[in-house]
């Protein structure tokens, strides 16, 4: 087995996984510390050692909100540990792979976490990559800066290091990512057949990356789970970056409330003090997110995949069958028309008059937004002879707290980790799972889901989304079912608005 692997900064020794055919390299530094006058940079060039460095833990997570305090359902589900290390010191990445030697040449899967980027990590017990890399693959999972520590911009940071003025964070991901274009082939990998993914900010994360101009060549495919959270309803959505001149006022505030002067005095301050203060910030002030730059990202990613300026790559994306639905909020049926006709214009009427769209006295003509901007970007895609997968989760979920397919419960099933959690998950969820893993693999490694299962037989055919083919997968409690779904204008003026038509 591939135990020991050379990198650029010198060897790494893997440990055997619960199955022993798999290595895992845990804790690989790929960026120097982000740390004293590393703060609020863009990652520099990790120090070499000498030796063999031991690899057989994950790195500390991100500065953030200790986890498993809480009583919400993710710290039932993964966010378990209060005792997990954490630092800010924290820029690594972890590999799992099945290789024995380095010249196999296997395609490369690297996995984005989410959490709104303000929390989240990858030793978060769902992404254990060995179940994927036991069908050939080898799975990189990669750590990057959070919250005030990611996202925060300011004028001093624009003026002096204009070449990356702000989302640290995003930078973070993007040196992971070149880091295994230029390593990976030492593990088995193949730099030249690379797929990034990620769920909820992981995913919009993916979509960033897909739209970064300096990505081009860096991976060949994108999987996007639950992170085109967009509404048919309002402009924008949470994949749409801040401006630079909003984001840099709220730097300033932000570092008047540490009570520095400039930024050479804030990043003296301690790592837990800043998060502290950014935690009080953020009672009344929004949380840093993405930022329009202008050098990482250069407008909101939907619209720029949509027209094609964007790394040439297939998309598999979706979505869980309660997760962020959109509505119009009105409390009457006069409030109700006058929203839609701010919203619809001249195709209110026409809207209104649909069954579909009814007032009912409270959240109307209720839908699911992420659902309707993927299969919106997809048939444009199918347009343009670009290819994109389409599927919904919704399986019964167990429970005392009967949670429904709630966002972020996929990844149980797309990393085939049941086991793991608490849930009393029984056969026909591993036998889902099991598919859904084999559908991942599968566009992995030629960016089409379709082809064999782990037991050989022929998966259910997952045709591309388009116009002409309108097929969703559907993962339910009876396994993977294609659909064709029913045109119906209700969904078209929907996509049309989200397409801004």
């Amino acid at each position: 087995m591939l135990r020991i692997a050379q990198t650029e900064n010198g060897r790494v020794r893997g440990i055997e996984a619960a199955d022993p055919r798999i290595t895992a390299f845990k804790g690989i530094p790929f960026a120097a510390p982000p740390v004293g006058e590393n703060r609020w940079r863009a990652p520099q060039p990790a120090a070499n050692w000498d030796g063999v460095r031991d690899c057989f833990r994950f790195a500390p997570i991100s500065m953030q909100d200790t986890p498993g305090l809480g009583t919400d359902i993710y710290c039932r589900e993964w966010h378990v540990d209060p005792e997990i290390a954490m630092g800010e010191d924290c820029l690594y990445l972890n590999v799992w792979t099945p290789a024995k030697t380095a010249d196999e040449k296997l395609p490369v899967y690297v996995w984005f976490f989410g959490g709104g980027l303000q929390w989240g990590y990858p030793a978060e017990m769902e992404f254990d990559g060995e179940r994927i890399a036991r069908r050939g693959i080898v799975v990189v999972t990669v750590n990057y800066r959070l919250n005030v520590f990611g996202f925060m911009a300011h004028p001093e940071l624009t003026k002096n290091q204009s070449d990356a003025p702000a989302n640290f964070g995003s930078l973070d991901q993007q040196a992971g990512l070149k880091w295994v274009k230029r390593n990976i082939a030492n593990f088995g990998g193949d730099p030249d057949m690379i797929t990034i993914g990620g769920q909820s900010a992981g995913g919009g994360s993916v979509m960033s990356q897909l739209a970064c101009p300096a990505n081009k060549g860096l991976f060949k495919r994108a999987i996007v789970m639950s992170g085109m959270i967009k509404s048919p309803y309002m402009p924008g959505g949470i994949g749409t970056p801040n401006t630079l001149e909003r984001a840099e006022k709220a730097g300033e505030e932000f570092i008047k409330t540490l009570g520095c002067n400039n930024i050479s005095e804030a990043r003296k301050v301690d790592a837990k003090t800043v998060l502290q203060k950014y935690n009080e910030f953020v009672s009344d002030h929004p949380r840093f997110f993405t930022v329009q730059d202008n050098v990482f990202s250069t407008g909101e990613p939907y619209k720029q995949i949509l027209e094609g300026e964007c790394v040439d790559a297939e998309i598999m994306a979706g979505n869980t069958g309660d997760e962020f639905p959109s509505f119009i909020p009105a409390k009457t049926e006069d409030e109700y028309k006058a929203r839609v006709k701010e919203i619809f214009g001249d195709k209110a009427e026409k809207f209104i008059s649909l069954p579909e769209a009814k007032f009912n006295g409270g959240m109307n003509a209720k839908t699911a937004g992420i659902e309707h901007t993927c299969k919106a970007l997809f048939s444009e895609m199918a347009k343009q002879g670009r290819k994109g997968y389409y599927y919904r989760f919704e399986p019964d979920i167990p429970g005392w707290d009967d949670p429904g397919t709630f966002h972020s419960v996929d990844l149980w099933f797309w990393f085939e980790t049941l086991a793991k959690c608490w849930r009393p998950f029984v056969g026909r969820h591993y036998d889902l799972a099991r598919q859904m893993t084999d559908y991942l693999c599968n566009f992995v490694k030629s960016g089409d889901p379709n082809g064999k299962d782990l037991s050989g037989f022929t998966l259910p055919e997952w045709p591309a989304f388009s116009d002409k083919t309108p097929v969703e997968m559907r993962f339910t409690h009876d396994g993977a079912k294609p659909e064709a779904e029913t045109p119906n204008d209700f969904a078209s003026i929907l996509r049309g608005k989200i397409l801004g038509r």
